[in-house]
């Protein structure tokens, strides 16, 4: 049910303030590409049921009570959204699973290796089922109250307080201000491995990022304002998993259905913005002219075709938007718009299982490409490069791609910047290019990135 509710606050910020002391709090942002209006923005807290999700270890809280489930996390999720299932409604938000699926979690999709080290405590799955939350139409400047249920809710503040809350990191020590999980050489020496396998025949493009760590005592609240707004984006979020949040501001949409219309809008090609008109409108120029920008973009199409004819009616994927330029505040970015017709047998899961990780993220063939970004990257993603967003019990998805994202435990924070790497990479180039999309979160947390 949508209840226009006039007391309500259409400050998105203030009103989460409100709120963030609760259990599983969340701020989404979120923008429906079928339509031309300002993104909406929901807001919830108390969810009536949670899953978490480690490897093959899954926690569910439901009506005050804690289960300790093992297997895999996807099935947990099928069961717990056909328990909740409703039909389609003409509303923003019907009720949802809320939260984040980890990079990590292809691994329960296909055989993968764990050589990267797992030197953090961010769960692979978060997810928080609410059946209300708080909507703010930002074209009409309106918020309401949506309410598809009445569950108890899943977990007591005191239980919150004790698992989620105070379950905080021991202290970690930095050298510096900030650091990486490479060194530039360590950087370099990873693309020119990866542009072997390119020549050996293995790959044709991945994607390889590093991550950066410091310590803040900012609040998520305000690091998700800054966020905003030294990186604008149409898909930004702030989750809290107590002691654990994350804030993203991505640009990047995952997945979006829309009754049994699917799209996905990957992005591959990078340039910074100019300090001058002139200059910025040569980046752009050379940016939408680049032969290898064209080549990545065009690979990624490709692959996330494949995926979406997985799940989609024989003959309906289709590319209605192959190469466009879209400016943020800090890059432009080359952007290609996939679509199709879902089967009448597929739903959230399945079309999961077909498409995650998003292929942007990954490289191109996506499996070997994987293996691959194990092997040279050093630590693992968690939340990065996974998705963020909702799964509707109406069986809508609205994830974006988890990149521009702030992972913070404690004071510790983390944030990761990657590009695709292709066979004519310049290791130096490449690394700059991290450094590049890494601005707006260094910006938005008073950071120098090392050089």
């Amino acid at each position: 049910m949508l209840r226009p509710d006039v007391t309500l606050p259409v400050d998105a910020e203030g009103y989460y303030s409100s709120i963030a002391g609760q259990p599983f709090p969340f701020l989404l942002d979120y923008l429906d590409p079928s339509r031309p209006d300002p993104p909406w923005t929901v807001i919830g807290s108390n969810p009536f049921r949670v899953l978490i999700a480690k490897e093959d270890r899954v926690v569910e809280w439901r009506a005050g009570r804690r289960r300790e489930l093992k297997g895999d996390p996807f099935e947990f999720l099928r069961e717990a959204l056909a328990d909740h299932a409703v039909e389609d409604r003409e509303v923003p938000f019907a009720g949802g699973a809320v939260g984040y699926l980890g990079y990590d979690l292809g691994g329960h999709i296909e055989r993968l290796p764990r050589a990267a080290k797992d030197d953090r405590t961010f769960p692979d799955m978060a997810l928080a089922f609410h059946d209300r939350a708080v909507v703010i139409d930002r074209a009409a400047g309106q918020a309401r109250r949506v309410e598809v249920g009445n569950a108890p809710p899943a977990i007591s503040q005191e239980d919150w307080e004790e698992h989620f809350v105070n379950a905080r990191p021991p202290s970690s020590e930095l050298d510096h201000a900030v650091e990486s999980n490479f060194t530039r050489e360590g950087y370099f020496a990873a693309v020119a491995r990866a542009r072997e396998y390119i020549y050996a025949g293995d790959i044709y493009q991945v994607n390889l990022s590093q991550r950066f760590h410091t310590r803040s005592k900012l609040a998520p609240l305000e690091i998700h304002r800054r966020l905003r707004r030294a990186s604008p984006a149409p898909y930004s979020a702030l989750l809290s998993l107590g002691s654990r949040s994350v804030i993203s501001s991505s640009p990047e949409l995952f997945l979006h259905t829309d009754g049994r219309r699917i799209v996905t809008r990957p992005i591959k090609g990078t340039r910074p913005r100019g300090a001058t008109p002139e200059e910025d409108e040569r980046l752009r120029a050379e940016l939408m002219s680049s032969p290898k920008d064209d080549a990545e973009l065009a690979m990624i199409v490709d692959l996330e075709r494949n995926d979406l004819g997985r799940v989609c009616e024989y003959g309906s994927v289709k590319v209605s938007g192959p190469k466009a330029l879209e400016s943020h505040p800090t890059v432009h970015h080359l952007v290609a718009t996939i679509e199709g017709r879902l089967r009448g047998d597929a739903g959230p899961v399945e079309v999961l299982r077909a498409a995650f990780p998003g292929g942007s993220i990954t490289g191109a063939p996506k499996i070997r490409a994987m293996e691959i970004i194990d092997e040279l990257e050093p630590t693992r993603r968690a939340a990065y490069t996974g998705a963020i967003g909702w799964i509707g019990f109406d069986g809508r998805l609205a994830l974006s791609v988890a990149i521009r994202i702030v992972e913070k435990h404690g004071d510790d924070v983390w944030f990761q910047a990657g590009g695709g790497i292709v066979a004519d990479s310049d290791p130096a180039r490449e690394y700059d290019e991290t450094l590049v999309k890494a601005k707006g979160i260094a910006k938005a947390l008073g950071l120098d990135l090392p050089s």
